[in-house]
């Protein structure tokens, strides 16, 4: 996080909506892949349902419309006929299609354990059709069931022993459970088996493609939205923070920068060089103050020193230089309160006046010892002021001569 916060923005902005895209290119690509998923079983869930609805469509067809023609042709009967549909489907397909029934004749037709329990569910009545994803020895499956009911027509052959043609009484016996059935009541079920896998395999690759197709596009986005950012926003941040460091670095406010729009960027721009006209006037200003207040000070009769709360002298004029004995240079720098005799009594005062918040004129009208380079000591009474100055207190000194020879030394 520490390294984060020290990448400039645009690395920052970079990384953050490359990650966002990256999500957002993650989720897209699951949800697409689920999607597909989702599509492809559907389908093949129709395609189950239509080869199961033909086969029994087909049954009960032969059911209604042949009479006598399966005694004379076995391959006539409606179920043999179903079956000869499914087998002829599943020799030409990838599709596994048969008619399973508890009552199963025959054992190789005996239902395995999902379809046994799926029959009983039809028995219950609980579903009209039933599907649901397995893992069979190939891999993933579709197993689809559609039950098969028990119609008027099935009951001239599977009715009663009795009333049951010749050609079934010969082939099973009484007693057997091709016999007894009723109307409705579910007889078996078209079982269709689709392998997934190789669906599956195929959408990977479709997709695979998709989202090479989706990566590339993603790139171009991702380079396009970097680059209009850098250029709408980041630009003109970078503009007026490389404007902000020059001017720290120079002290000059005369640095203004091309505005540009009225968006969110371009008022920053304005509200950077109403500033920078700003400071560049008072600085001005203030620049014309200080020139007239030198120009006070050394037009002065009297002494005058300037000074901060600690002392050090920052502004003389000529008359202080006279009075102390020493340059201009010798002067800047001092500490006043070691020019009077007994300083550190009016340190203490002007500190009290300080704290308590004092501001303007403080009088100090009693009678002060100067000491000079020579070692004099010389009267003066002593007014002073403070002001505040880029938030430093300042306090001026302005020291009137008591002394009947004081212009003279002056």
């Amino acid at each position: 996080m520490v390294r984060f916060a020290n990448l400039g923005i645009t690395a920052k902005f970079t990384i953050i909506l490359t990650l966002c895209m990256i999500a957002l290119f993650v989720c897209g690509g699951i949800y697409g892949y689920q999607r597909q998923q989702k599509l492809i079983l559907m389908g093949e869930v129709d395609n189950a349902r239509i080869i199961a609805r033909q086969i029994v469509e087909a049954r009960e067809y032969m059911a209604e419309v042949l009479t006598g023609e399966p005694s004379r042709n076995y391959n006539l009967v409606p179920q043999v006929v179903a079956t000869q549909i499914a087998q002829r489907i599943t020799k030409n397909s990838t599709y596994y299609v048969r008619q399973v029934s508890l009552r199963f004749r025959n054992p190789a037709n005996r239902p395995d354990p999902y379809e046994e329990e799926q029959l009983k569910g039809f028995n219950d009545g609980a579903t009209n059709e039933t599907y649901r994803i397995v893992f069979g020895p190939k891999g993933e499956e579709l197993r689809y069931l559609l039950p098969m009911k028990a119609e008027k027509s099935c009951l001239e052959c599977h009715g009663s022993f009795e009333s049951a043609p010749s050609f079934v009484r010969q082939r099973f016996p009484k007693g057997h459970p091709s016999y007894n059935y009723h109307p409705g009541e579910i007889i078996g079920a078209v079982s269709v088996t689709i392998p997934l896998t190789g669906l599956y395999r195929e959408m990977s690759v479709n997709l695979r493609h998709d989202l090479i197709i989706r990566g590339g596009l993603f790139l171009l986005v991702l380079f396009f939205m970097g680059y209009m950012i850098h250029r709408v926003v980041i630009n003109p941040i970078s503009l007026v923070a490389r404007s902000i460091n020059r001017v720290a670095r120079t002290g000059s406010f005369s640095d203004r920068i091309p505005e540009r729009g009225v968006d969110e960027a371009g008022q920053l721009i304005t509200a950077f060089n109403d500033m920078m006209a700003e400071l560049e006037r008072k600085t001005e200003q203030s620049r014309e103050s200080e020139e007239r207040y030198r120009n006070f000070i050394r037009m002065a009769r009297s002494a005058v020193v300037t000074f901060l709360d600690d002392g050090k002298i920052i502004i003389s004029n000529e008359k202080a230089e006279r009075l102390f004995g020493k340059s201009r240079q010798e002067i800047i720098g001092e500490d006043f309160y070691r020019f009077l005799e007994g300083g550190d009594g009016l340190k203490a005062k002007i500190y009290v006046s300080l704290t308590a918040g004092a501001e303007g004129m403080i009088i100090e009208t009693r009678e002060h010892r100067v000491v000079n380079a020579s070692g004099d000591r010389l009267p003066f009474e002593i007014a002073l002021s403070t002001s505040k100055t880029g938030g430093k207190t300042m306090i001026t000194a302005i020291l009137r001569d008591l002394s009947a020879e004081g212009s003279r030394r002056i």
